[in-house]
């Protein structure tokens, strides 16, 4: 039986068992937090399963410089080097440290005419809000960009897309929550000096196991993405 979903099992996680055994084949997947979240951990952590299970990943990444990256995986103890010696990750910083500072301009059209960017298995864009929200300004913009996307998944390919929801417009950003086979939300909620983060699985699309619809998690050095027993929403 073909493989319908991308393997991101790693040891000393259950992500994998609580996210139902992975991220399906072919899939828009839309990870939305605020600022501070966890979206890029998120992120970081998906794809270092991915890589570790044999897979392609692009990431493109609007905050991070290479060096910036490299450090952070590390930081987590997610030891990337032997997977960008083999080109099976691919990291492209779409602000290098120089550029910083530039007017940032429609980047997301540039990189729709870059195929090597797409040839990998899974494309990360984080975070793709900040990287449209000066192009994605109506309705023709946004079904025009998730057609393109469309198109990838029809190869079976999986877009994962993290997004802050301050930074775009309503409807746009209500096409892509409509049209996102995967769609998770990060909700941070503080009790006294606690503060907790959870993983609200909103949509899973023809999921082939049970899946938890709530993942508490934290963060921690050297260990990476931990799970929680219990959160609160």
């Amino acid at each position: 039986m073909a493989e319908r979903t991308y393997n991101i099992r790693i040891s000393r996680d259950e992500f994998h068992d609580q996210l139902s055994q992975g991220i399906p084949h072919g899939s828009i997947v839309l990870l939305e937090g605020a600022y501070g979240a966890g979206k890029s951990i998120l992120s970081q952590r998906i794809a270092y399963g991915l890589l570790e299970n044999g897979y392609r990943v692009t990431i493109i990444s609007t905050e991070l410089t290479v060096k910036d990256f490299i450090d952070q995986m590390y930081s987590l103890g997610y030891k990337i080097s032997s997977h960008l010696l083999s080109n099976r990750l691919i990291f492209m910083p779409v602000y290098p440290l120089v550029g910083r500072l530039k007017e940032r301009v429609d980047f997301l059209s540039k990189l729709m005419r870059a195929k090597e960017i797409f040839a990998s298995d899974i494309i990360i864009f984080d975070t793709f809000s900040s990287l449209v929200s000066h192009s994605l300004s109506g309705d023709e913009r946004s079904i025009e960009t998730l057609g393109f996307f469309k198109r990838l998944s029809g190869l079976g390919k999986s877009i994962i897309l993290t997004v802050d929801p301050d930074e775009l417009d309503d409807k746009v950003l209500a096409h892509f929550r409509s049209d996102s086979q995967m769609y998770l939300n990060i909700v941070v909620s503080q009790i006294g000096d606690m503060i907790n983060r959870t993983i609200v699985v909103k949509r899973y699309s023809n999921a082939e196991t049970r899946f938890s619809p709530t993942i508490g998690f934290r963060v921690e050095p050297n260990v990476g993405l931990v799970l929680e027993i219990t959160a609160v929403v």
